[in-house]
Protein backbone atom coordinates (compact mmCIF):
# COMPACT_ATOMS: atom_id res chain seq x y z
CA UNK A 1 0.00 0.00 0.00
CA UNK A 2 1.30 3.43 -0.95
CA UNK A 3 0.97 6.49 1.33
CA UNK A 4 -1.15 9.36 0.07
CA UNK A 5 0.18 12.92 0.07
CA UNK A 6 -1.96 13.71 3.11
CA UNK A 7 -0.52 10.75 5.00
CA UNK A 8 3.04 11.79 4.19
CA UNK A 9 2.32 15.27 5.46
CA UNK A 10 0.81 13.93 8.70
CA UNK A 11 3.31 11.18 9.44
CA UNK A 12 6.44 13.00 8.30
CA UNK A 13 9.33 11.56 6.36
CA UNK A 14 9.62 8.02 7.69
CA UNK A 15 11.23 5.74 5.09
CA UNK A 16 9.87 2.21 5.09
CA UNK A 17 6.66 3.06 6.94
CA UNK A 18 3.62 2.26 4.85
CA UNK A 19 0.24 3.86 5.38
CA UNK A 20 -1.03 0.78 7.22
CA UNK A 21 2.03 0.60 9.48
CA UNK A 22 1.86 4.31 10.15
CA UNK A 23 -1.78 4.02 11.14
CA UNK A 24 -0.89 1.29 13.62
CA UNK A 25 1.86 3.46 15.09
CA UNK A 26 -0.53 6.40 15.32
CA UNK A 27 -3.09 4.25 17.09
CA UNK A 28 -0.51 3.00 19.60
CA UNK A 29 0.71 6.56 20.22
CA UNK A 30 -2.81 7.82 20.83
CA UNK A 31 -3.42 4.98 23.30
CA UNK A 32 -0.22 5.84 25.20
CA UNK A 33 -1.15 9.52 25.43
CA UNK A 34 -4.76 8.75 26.38
CA UNK A 35 -3.54 6.48 29.18
CA UNK A 36 -1.24 9.24 30.46
CA UNK A 37 -4.11 11.74 30.32
CA UNK A 38 -6.40 9.42 32.28
CA UNK A 39 -3.78 8.70 34.94
CA UNK A 40 -3.17 12.44 35.42
CA UNK A 41 -6.90 13.09 35.58
CA UNK A 42 -7.47 10.70 38.49
CA UNK A 43 -4.89 12.63 40.54
CA UNK A 44 -5.69 16.14 39.24
CA UNK A 45 -9.43 16.28 38.60
CA UNK A 46 -9.35 20.08 38.60
CA UNK A 47 -7.42 19.83 35.32
CA UNK A 48 -10.05 17.76 33.50
CA UNK A 49 -10.78 20.36 30.81
CA UNK A 50 -7.12 21.24 30.29
CA UNK A 51 -6.01 17.63 29.96
CA UNK A 52 -8.69 16.93 27.35
CA UNK A 53 -8.16 20.08 25.25
CA UNK A 54 -5.43 18.76 22.95
CA UNK A 55 -5.97 16.63 19.85
CA UNK A 56 -3.27 14.04 19.00
CA UNK A 57 -1.30 13.94 15.76
CA UNK A 58 1.71 11.83 14.82
CA UNK A 59 4.68 13.69 13.39
CA UNK A 60 8.01 11.95 12.81
CA UNK A 61 9.85 15.30 12.76
CA UNK A 62 9.13 16.11 16.43
CA UNK A 63 11.34 14.96 19.32
CA UNK A 64 9.70 13.43 21.29
CA UNK A 65 6.50 15.51 21.41
CA UNK A 66 5.34 19.12 21.32
CA UNK A 67 2.24 21.27 21.10
CA UNK A 68 1.01 24.49 19.54
CA UNK A 69 -1.86 24.87 22.00
CA UNK A 70 -4.37 23.01 19.85
CA UNK A 71 -2.63 19.75 18.86
CA UNK A 72 -0.21 17.49 20.70
CA UNK A 73 2.30 16.21 18.12
CA UNK A 74 4.24 13.05 18.94
CA UNK A 75 7.02 10.93 17.47
CA UNK A 76 5.75 7.31 17.63
CA UNK A 77 9.07 5.53 18.26
CA UNK A 78 10.38 8.10 20.76
CA UNK A 79 7.07 8.10 22.62
CA UNK A 80 7.24 4.31 22.84
CA UNK A 81 10.84 4.57 24.05
CA UNK A 82 9.81 6.90 26.90
CA UNK A 83 7.07 4.46 27.92
CA UNK A 84 9.52 1.54 28.00
CA UNK A 85 11.95 3.58 30.08
CA UNK A 86 9.35 4.75 32.58
CA UNK A 87 5.70 5.60 32.06
CA UNK A 88 6.06 8.48 34.55
CA UNK A 89 8.17 10.26 31.93
CA UNK A 90 5.21 10.18 29.56
CA UNK A 91 2.90 11.51 32.28
CA UNK A 92 5.31 14.31 33.09
CA UNK A 93 5.75 15.19 29.44
CA UNK A 94 2.00 15.36 28.90
CA UNK A 95 1.52 17.57 31.98
CA UNK A 96 4.52 19.67 30.94
CA UNK A 97 2.89 20.56 27.62
CA UNK A 98 -0.53 21.20 29.16
CA UNK A 99 1.05 23.61 31.64
CA UNK A 100 2.73 25.46 28.76
CA UNK A 101 -0.76 25.92 27.33
CA UNK A 102 -2.34 26.95 30.63
CA UNK A 103 0.27 29.65 31.12
CA UNK A 104 0.10 30.49 27.40
CA UNK A 105 3.87 30.34 26.98
CA UNK A 106 3.62 29.80 23.22
CA UNK A 107 1.57 32.98 22.81
CA UNK A 108 4.06 35.23 24.58
CA UNK A 109 7.19 36.78 23.14
CA UNK A 110 10.42 36.53 25.08
CA UNK A 111 13.17 39.07 24.53
CA UNK A 112 15.59 36.25 23.70
CA UNK A 113 14.11 33.03 22.35
CA UNK A 114 16.71 30.75 23.85
CA UNK A 115 16.37 32.13 27.38
CA UNK A 116 12.59 32.29 27.06
CA UNK A 117 12.28 28.61 26.01
CA UNK A 118 14.51 27.52 28.88
CA UNK A 119 12.63 29.69 31.40
CA UNK A 120 9.28 28.25 30.34
CA UNK A 121 10.60 24.71 30.76
CA UNK A 122 12.04 25.46 34.22
CA UNK A 123 8.79 27.13 35.32
CA UNK A 124 6.57 24.14 34.49
CA UNK A 125 9.10 21.55 35.67
CA UNK A 126 9.31 23.40 38.99
CA UNK A 127 5.55 22.99 39.36
CA UNK A 128 5.62 19.31 38.39
CA UNK A 129 8.51 18.55 40.76
CA UNK A 130 6.57 20.30 43.53
CA UNK A 131 3.49 18.09 43.01
CA UNK A 132 3.18 15.37 45.63
CA UNK A 133 1.40 13.06 43.20
CA UNK A 134 2.36 9.48 42.27
CA UNK A 135 1.82 9.78 38.47
CA UNK A 136 4.53 12.46 38.19
CA UNK A 137 6.78 11.76 41.17
CA UNK A 138 10.37 11.36 39.98
CA UNK A 139 13.82 11.77 41.50
CA UNK A 140 15.49 15.15 40.92
CA UNK A 141 19.10 15.56 39.84
CA UNK A 142 21.62 17.63 41.77
CA UNK A 143 21.64 20.29 39.03
CA UNK A 144 17.85 20.55 39.16
CA UNK A 145 17.77 20.86 42.96
CA UNK A 146 20.52 23.48 42.95
CA UNK A 147 18.78 25.49 40.22
CA UNK A 148 15.53 25.53 42.20
CA UNK A 149 17.38 26.52 45.37
CA UNK A 150 18.96 29.56 43.72
CA UNK A 151 15.75 30.70 42.06
CA UNK A 152 13.67 30.24 45.23
CA UNK A 153 15.94 32.51 47.27
CA UNK A 154 13.94 35.59 46.25
CA UNK A 155 10.79 34.09 47.77
CA UNK A 156 8.71 35.02 44.72
CA UNK A 157 6.47 32.90 42.55
CA UNK A 158 8.67 31.38 39.85
CA UNK A 159 6.79 32.16 36.67
CA UNK A 160 8.59 32.12 33.31
CA UNK A 161 9.02 35.91 33.12
CA UNK A 162 10.74 36.09 36.51
CA UNK A 163 12.96 33.07 35.80
CA UNK A 164 13.98 34.62 32.49
CA UNK A 165 15.10 37.82 34.24
CA UNK A 166 16.99 35.82 36.88
CA UNK A 167 18.82 33.71 34.30
CA UNK A 168 19.89 36.75 32.29
CA UNK A 169 21.13 38.45 35.45
CA UNK A 170 23.28 35.42 36.31
CA UNK A 171 25.51 35.84 33.26
CA UNK A 172 25.59 32.14 32.46
CA UNK A 173 28.42 30.74 30.38
CA UNK A 174 27.61 28.68 27.28
CA UNK A 175 28.48 25.44 29.07
CA UNK A 176 26.16 26.23 31.98
CA UNK A 177 23.35 27.27 29.65
CA UNK A 178 23.61 24.03 27.65
CA UNK A 179 23.58 21.97 30.85
CA UNK A 180 20.34 23.65 31.96
CA UNK A 181 18.76 23.15 28.54
CA UNK A 182 19.61 19.43 28.59
CA UNK A 183 18.31 19.06 32.13
CA UNK A 184 14.94 20.78 31.69
CA UNK A 185 14.13 20.15 28.03
CA UNK A 186 11.05 17.93 27.90
CA UNK A 187 9.16 18.88 24.76
CA UNK A 188 9.79 20.40 21.34
CA UNK A 189 8.95 24.12 21.04
CA UNK A 190 9.11 24.25 17.24
CA UNK A 191 5.32 24.61 16.98
CA UNK A 192 5.27 27.75 19.10
CA UNK A 193 6.14 29.82 16.03
CA UNK A 194 3.21 28.49 13.99
CA UNK A 195 0.33 30.16 15.78
CA UNK A 196 -2.47 31.25 13.45
CA UNK A 197 -1.85 32.54 9.95
CA UNK A 198 1.56 33.87 8.90
CA UNK A 199 3.10 32.65 12.15
CA UNK A 200 1.09 35.14 14.23
CA UNK A 201 -0.46 34.33 17.58
CA UNK A 202 -3.99 32.97 17.55
CA UNK A 203 -6.02 35.23 19.90
CA UNK A 204 -8.98 32.84 20.09
CA UNK A 205 -6.78 29.93 21.14
CA UNK A 206 -5.05 32.12 23.71
CA UNK A 207 -8.41 33.22 25.14
CA UNK A 208 -9.53 29.59 25.30
CA UNK A 209 -6.57 28.67 27.52
CA UNK A 210 -7.02 31.82 29.59
CA UNK A 211 -10.59 30.74 30.33
CA UNK A 212 -9.33 27.29 31.32
CA UNK A 213 -6.68 28.95 33.52
CA UNK A 214 -9.25 31.10 35.34
CA UNK A 215 -11.68 28.21 35.91
CA UNK A 216 -8.88 26.06 37.30
CA UNK A 217 -7.91 28.82 39.73
CA UNK A 218 -11.50 29.14 40.94
CA UNK A 219 -11.75 25.37 41.38
CA UNK A 220 -8.48 25.17 43.33
CA UNK A 221 -9.53 28.03 45.61
CA UNK A 222 -12.95 26.52 46.35
CA UNK A 223 -13.88 22.90 45.67
CA UNK A 224 -10.37 21.46 45.26
CA UNK A 225 -8.50 23.08 48.17
CA UNK A 226 -7.09 19.73 49.27
CA UNK A 227 -5.80 19.06 45.76
CA UNK A 228 -4.19 22.50 45.59
CA UNK A 229 -2.04 21.61 48.62
CA UNK A 230 -0.56 18.69 46.66
CA UNK A 231 -0.03 20.63 43.43
CA UNK A 232 2.99 22.66 44.51
CA UNK A 233 2.91 26.34 43.57
CA UNK A 234 0.47 25.77 40.68
CA UNK A 235 -2.21 27.90 42.34
CA UNK A 236 0.25 30.74 42.98
CA UNK A 237 1.31 30.72 39.34
CA UNK A 238 -2.31 30.69 38.21
CA UNK A 239 -2.98 33.75 40.36
CA UNK A 240 -0.03 35.56 38.84
CA UNK A 241 -1.08 34.69 35.29
CA UNK A 242 -4.76 35.57 35.74
CA UNK A 243 -4.37 38.74 37.75
CA UNK A 244 -5.84 41.81 36.18
CA UNK A 245 -3.23 44.09 34.66
CA UNK A 246 -3.59 47.83 35.03
CA UNK A 247 -2.44 51.00 33.38
CA UNK A 248 -1.10 53.09 36.25
CA UNK A 249 -2.07 56.44 34.71
CA UNK A 250 -5.65 55.28 34.17
CA UNK A 251 -5.73 53.97 37.73
CA UNK A 252 -4.68 57.33 39.19
CA UNK A 253 -7.35 59.09 37.15
CA UNK A 254 -9.97 57.24 39.18
CA UNK A 255 -9.01 59.49 42.09
CA UNK A 256 -9.56 62.70 40.11
CA UNK A 257 -12.33 65.24 40.72
CA UNK A 258 -14.35 67.53 38.44
CA UNK A 259 -13.49 71.20 38.93
CA UNK A 260 -13.32 74.43 36.95
CA UNK A 261 -9.84 75.59 35.95
CA UNK A 262 -8.73 78.90 34.46
CA UNK A 263 -8.00 77.90 30.90
CA UNK A 264 -9.63 78.36 27.51
CA UNK A 265 -12.29 75.81 26.68
CA UNK A 266 -11.94 74.92 22.98
CA UNK A 267 -15.10 72.79 23.15
CA UNK A 268 -17.20 75.96 23.48
CA UNK A 269 -15.45 77.74 20.62
CA UNK A 270 -17.63 78.17 17.51
CA UNK A 271 -15.50 78.95 14.46
CA UNK A 272 -18.60 79.82 12.42
CA UNK A 273 -19.53 82.82 14.55
CA UNK A 274 -15.86 83.74 14.98
CA UNK A 275 -15.10 83.97 11.25
CA UNK A 276 -18.48 85.61 10.52
CA UNK A 277 -17.66 88.43 12.93
CA UNK A 278 -14.26 88.96 11.40
CA UNK A 279 -15.73 89.12 7.87
CA UNK A 280 -18.53 91.47 9.01
CA UNK A 281 -16.57 93.87 11.22
CA UNK A 282 -13.01 93.32 10.09
CA UNK A 283 -11.37 92.75 13.46
CA UNK A 284 -14.21 91.87 15.85
CA UNK A 285 -15.12 88.19 16.36
CA UNK A 286 -18.69 87.65 17.57
CA UNK A 287 -17.74 85.08 20.21
CA UNK A 288 -14.72 84.12 22.28
CA UNK A 289 -14.08 80.80 24.02
CA UNK A 290 -14.93 80.57 27.71
CA UNK A 291 -12.01 81.38 30.00
CA UNK A 292 -12.75 78.45 32.31
CA UNK A 293 -13.48 74.80 31.69
CA UNK A 294 -14.46 71.82 33.77
CA UNK A 295 -11.72 69.20 33.95
CA UNK A 296 -11.09 66.03 35.95
CA UNK A 297 -7.71 66.06 37.68
CA UNK A 298 -6.15 64.94 40.93
CA UNK A 299 -6.72 67.32 43.85
CA UNK A 300 -6.90 65.86 47.40
CA UNK A 301 -4.89 62.66 47.52
CA UNK A 302 -2.70 60.56 49.87
CA UNK A 303 0.29 58.39 48.94
CA UNK A 304 1.64 56.11 51.68
CA UNK A 305 5.00 54.40 51.29
CA UNK A 306 5.83 51.24 53.22
CA UNK A 307 9.41 51.78 54.41
CA UNK A 308 9.68 48.57 56.44
CA UNK A 309 12.69 46.26 56.15
CA UNK A 310 10.72 43.89 53.90
CA UNK A 311 10.12 46.62 51.32
CA UNK A 312 13.39 47.48 49.56
CA UNK A 313 14.51 51.09 49.21
CA UNK A 314 15.16 50.72 45.49
CA UNK A 315 11.63 49.45 44.97
CA UNK A 316 10.15 52.36 46.94
CA UNK A 317 12.14 54.87 44.93
CA UNK A 318 11.03 53.26 41.68
CA UNK A 319 7.39 53.50 42.71
CA UNK A 320 7.74 57.14 43.79
CA UNK A 321 9.53 58.04 40.57
CA UNK A 322 6.78 56.46 38.48
CA UNK A 323 4.06 58.14 40.55
CA UNK A 324 5.88 61.43 40.18
CA UNK A 325 6.16 60.99 36.40
CA UNK A 326 2.37 60.63 36.20
CA UNK A 327 1.45 63.41 38.59
CA UNK A 328 3.78 65.99 37.05
CA UNK A 329 1.99 65.85 33.69
CA UNK A 330 -0.26 68.79 32.85
CA UNK A 331 -3.33 66.63 32.28
CA UNK A 332 -3.08 64.93 35.70
CA UNK A 333 -2.43 67.80 38.12
CA UNK A 334 -4.37 70.93 39.05
CA UNK A 335 -2.25 74.06 39.45
CA UNK A 336 -2.92 73.88 43.21
CA UNK A 337 -3.31 70.48 44.83
CA UNK A 338 -3.29 68.91 48.27
CA UNK A 339 -1.29 65.69 48.15
CA UNK A 340 0.21 64.16 51.30
CA UNK A 341 3.12 61.72 50.95
CA UNK A 342 3.46 59.64 54.12
CA UNK A 343 6.32 57.29 54.97
CA UNK A 344 5.36 54.58 57.43
CA UNK A 345 6.58 51.20 58.64
CA UNK A 346 5.10 50.37 62.05
CA UNK A 347 4.75 54.08 62.75
CA UNK A 348 4.47 57.26 60.72
CA UNK A 349 7.90 58.82 60.12
CA UNK A 350 7.18 61.68 57.72
CA UNK A 351 4.13 63.43 56.32
CA UNK A 352 4.97 65.90 53.56
CA UNK A 353 2.29 68.11 52.05
CA UNK A 354 2.57 68.84 48.33
CA UNK A 355 0.58 71.76 46.91
CA UNK A 356 2.19 72.29 43.50
CA UNK A 357 4.23 70.63 40.80
CA UNK A 358 7.28 72.58 41.92
CA UNK A 359 7.02 71.24 45.47
CA UNK A 360 6.66 67.71 44.13
CA UNK A 361 9.82 68.12 42.05
CA UNK A 362 11.70 69.47 45.08
CA UNK A 363 10.51 66.53 47.21
CA UNK A 364 11.77 64.05 44.65
CA UNK A 365 15.14 65.77 44.37
CA UNK A 366 15.66 65.61 48.14
CA UNK A 367 13.98 62.25 48.67
CA UNK A 368 15.18 60.44 51.77
CA UNK A 369 13.54 57.30 53.15
CA UNK A 370 12.94 56.74 56.86
CA UNK A 371 12.00 53.52 58.60
CA UNK A 372 13.24 49.95 58.46
CA UNK A 373 11.08 48.40 61.16
CA UNK A 374 8.06 46.13 60.95
CA UNK A 375 4.91 46.69 58.89
CA UNK A 376 1.66 48.03 60.33
CA UNK A 377 -0.79 49.80 58.04
CA UNK A 378 -2.99 51.20 60.81
CA UNK A 379 -0.82 54.20 61.87
CA UNK A 380 -0.96 55.69 58.36
CA UNK A 381 -4.75 55.41 58.28
CA UNK A 382 -4.94 56.93 61.76
CA UNK A 383 -2.82 59.84 60.54
CA UNK A 384 -5.15 60.44 57.59
CA UNK A 385 -8.16 60.36 59.93
CA UNK A 386 -6.50 63.08 62.04
CA UNK A 387 -5.94 65.21 58.92
CA UNK A 388 -9.60 64.83 57.93
CA UNK A 389 -10.80 65.87 61.41
CA UNK A 390 -8.47 68.88 61.28
CA UNK A 391 -10.06 69.98 58.00
CA UNK A 392 -6.92 69.37 55.98
CA UNK A 393 -8.85 67.82 53.08
CA UNK A 394 -11.90 69.35 51.43
CA UNK A 395 -12.66 66.34 49.21
CA UNK A 396 -10.29 63.43 49.81
CA UNK A 397 -10.83 61.00 46.95
CA UNK A 398 -8.44 58.24 47.89
CA UNK A 399 -5.31 56.73 49.37
CA UNK A 400 -2.72 54.63 47.56
CA UNK A 401 -0.53 52.45 49.80
CA UNK A 402 2.59 51.02 48.18
CA UNK A 403 3.74 47.90 50.06
CA UNK A 404 4.77 44.25 49.86
CA UNK A 405 1.56 43.32 51.66
CA UNK A 406 2.95 41.81 54.85
CA UNK A 407 1.46 43.78 57.73
CA UNK A 408 -1.55 44.48 59.93
CA UNK A 409 -4.52 45.86 58.00
CA UNK A 410 -7.20 48.15 59.49
CA UNK A 411 -10.34 46.29 60.53
CA UNK A 412 -12.79 48.95 59.36
CA UNK A 413 -13.32 50.39 55.93
CA UNK A 414 -12.26 54.08 55.73
CA UNK A 415 -14.61 56.74 54.25
CA UNK A 416 -12.37 57.16 51.19
CA UNK A 417 -11.24 54.83 48.42
CA UNK A 418 -8.15 52.78 49.24
CA UNK A 419 -5.77 50.81 47.05
CA UNK A 420 -2.80 48.65 48.04
CA UNK A 421 -0.27 48.65 45.22
CA UNK A 422 2.33 45.99 44.55
CA UNK A 423 5.09 46.21 41.98
CA UNK A 424 5.31 42.99 39.98
CA UNK A 425 8.97 42.41 40.92
CA UNK A 426 8.03 42.25 44.62
CA UNK A 427 4.57 40.75 44.33
CA UNK A 428 3.38 38.05 46.67
CA UNK A 429 -0.27 37.14 47.07
CA UNK A 430 -1.40 39.33 49.94
CA UNK A 431 -4.54 39.06 52.04
CA UNK A 432 -5.87 42.51 51.17
CA UNK A 433 -9.22 43.39 52.88
CA UNK A 434 -12.28 43.12 50.63
CA UNK A 435 -13.00 46.85 50.92
CA UNK A 436 -9.68 47.79 49.32
CA UNK A 437 -8.36 47.47 45.77
CA UNK A 438 -5.39 45.14 45.21
CA UNK A 439 -3.37 46.50 42.31
CA UNK A 440 -0.39 44.64 40.81
CA UNK A 441 1.62 46.65 38.32
CA UNK A 442 4.60 45.67 36.18
CA UNK A 443 7.24 47.98 34.79
CA UNK A 444 5.61 47.80 31.38
CA UNK A 445 2.28 48.88 32.96
CA UNK A 446 3.77 52.09 34.35
CA UNK A 447 4.61 55.09 32.22
CA UNK A 448 8.32 55.73 32.02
Amino acid sequence: MTESGAEKKEYGNSPGITGEAAEKLRHIGVRILSAARDELYFSMRFMDVALSSLAYQMDASVSPFGTDGAILYFHPRQLGGLLRENRILVNRGYLHMVLHCIFRHMFKEGTEERYWNLSCDIAVEHIIDGCDLRPVRFSRSLLRRETYRKLEQSGHVLNAERICRELKACGLEEKELKALEEEFRTDDHRYWERQGKDGKSDPELSRKWQDIDEKMQTDLETFSKEASEKSGDLLDQLRVETRERHDYREFLRKFSVLREEMTADPDTFDYGFYTYGLSLYGNMPLIEPQETREVKKISDFVVVIDTSMSCSGDLVRKFLEETYSVLKENDSFFRRVNVHIIQCDEEVHTDVKITSREELEEYMERLELYGGGGTDFRPAFARVDELIRAGEFSDLKGLVYFTDGYGVYPERMPPYRTAFVFLEEDYRDADVPPWAVKLVIGREDITD
